[in-house]
């Protein structure tokens, strides 16, 4: 009896646990690939490299110590900084930077639009915009905020292009420094969420991130905004941060480059669309090479190998470091070093000024 009990309660066992293997959501679905071929993890970036895309919040006291000895290990010579406000907040982030780790951040401002719509706002934003650069900012980000969030003293969204800021542009032009702009968010937030959507399972997992078709607005409202004040204003040179959310279309991409020529690109959180589709990616650098600069965005060193890897490897299907940003694997561009340099740090060099030109390579 006890013999047949034994093996009624081992049945129920397995039944159960093959019962869960069989119940596996697509969330925990992530299989390790069986597939051996050659290919290594790259740590260090070939050359010494400026990130454009930096955040380093708090920097006004934080000791940076840490964050340089990551660099370090890296290879990732300068940080742009672009969380570094304005004002007196500025100038002690400015100061932090200069004082304790000279050589190794340049800081970019910040304007802040609540208020537009106010009598002498912009008058007001064009003159702490002055100030700041004279207090060492190098350039100007502007966060997705504008174009989302914002809204005037009327309570109406402010548009990308809205006119009241066109002088804010124009003072960047005069004074030679980048905008460096995020707009909206990838297309797949406004579609529908169903099977259809690439990014379901992001949006599963981040549901705040999901918007619908026209909130505030349709996503290419807000993207024909950014490129008509790029239009608006020819001698201002911009960063699109994300390759402007068309990296998954580079043919696209590439038709805005040659349609506005004071527009470039960087890489920041979008390495997973270039890492699929490498053939194609790798005709686009080549093409474009003087108009792409490396950035990362969110800084998490361990991050940093997926993008060597993607631009300087020739290896096959290997992990990304995010599934909930892509489930596919990537391929190695394998570009020359001709095309890294440019994207890791002289297009950077030429277009931002205040670096230390002498710790990179020619």
């Amino acid at each position: 009896m006890k013999f047949k009990n034994t093996i009624v309660l081992i049945t129920i066992i397995a039944f159960h646990i093959n019962s869960f293997s069989q119940d596996l959501t697509f969330e925990e679905y992530n299989p390790k690939s069986t597939l051996v071929v050659p290919g290594k993890i790259i740590k260090r970036a070939k050359f010494p490299f400026i990130d454009v895309h930096g955040h380093q919040y708090r920097m006004a006291t934080k000791d940076m110590s840490p964050v340089i000895a990551a660099m370090d290990t890296l290879n990732l010579q300068t940080m742009v900084n672009l969380s570094g406000g304005s004002g007196e907040n500025l100038k002690a982030v400015i100061s932090n930077a200069k004082t304790n780790f000279p050589g190794r951040f340049v800081v970019f401002c910040n304007v802040n639009f609540s208020g537009v719509g106010d009598k002498g706002w912009t008058e007001s934003a064009v003159k702490q915009l002055e100030e700041d650069v004279k207090s060492g900012a190098v350039g100007l980000k502007i966060y997705k905020s504008l174009g989302l969030r914002y809204k005037d003293s009327d309570g109406k969204r402010i548009t990308v292009d809205d006119k009241r800021l066109d002088p804010i542009w124009a003072k960047c032009g005069e004074l030679g420094i980048p905008v460096l702009i995020h707009s909206a968010d990838p297309k797949s937030f406004w579609d529908d969420f169903d099977g259809d959507n690439e990014r379901w399972l992001e949006l599963k997992t981040r549901p705040r991130r999901k918007r619908g078709a026209n909130n505030p607005a349709p996503w290419e409202e807000i993207i024909a905004e950014q490129h008509r004040m790029f239009k608006k204003h020819p001698k201002t040179i911009f960063i699109n941060a994300h390759m402007g959310w068309y990296a998954n279309n580079l043919g696209k991409l590439g038709e805005l480059l040659d349609d506005m020529p004071n527009m470039n690109v960087g890489i920041g959180a979008i390495i997973a669309e270039l890492g699929r589709q490498p053939r194609f990616a790798k005709a686009f650098f080549e093409k474009y090479q003087d108009r792409i600069l490396f950035g990362k965005d969110s800084w998490k060193p361990d991050e940093f190998p997926t993008y060597f890897r993607v631009l300087e490897s020739n290896d096959e299907y290997f992990p990304y470091h995010k599934k909930y940003h892509a489930f596919w694997p990537m391929y190695g561009l394998d570009l020359s070093d001709e095309v890294l340099k440019k994207v890791y740090y002289k297009n950077a060099l030429r277009i931002v000024p205040g670096i230390d030109k002498t710790k990179f390579p020619k």
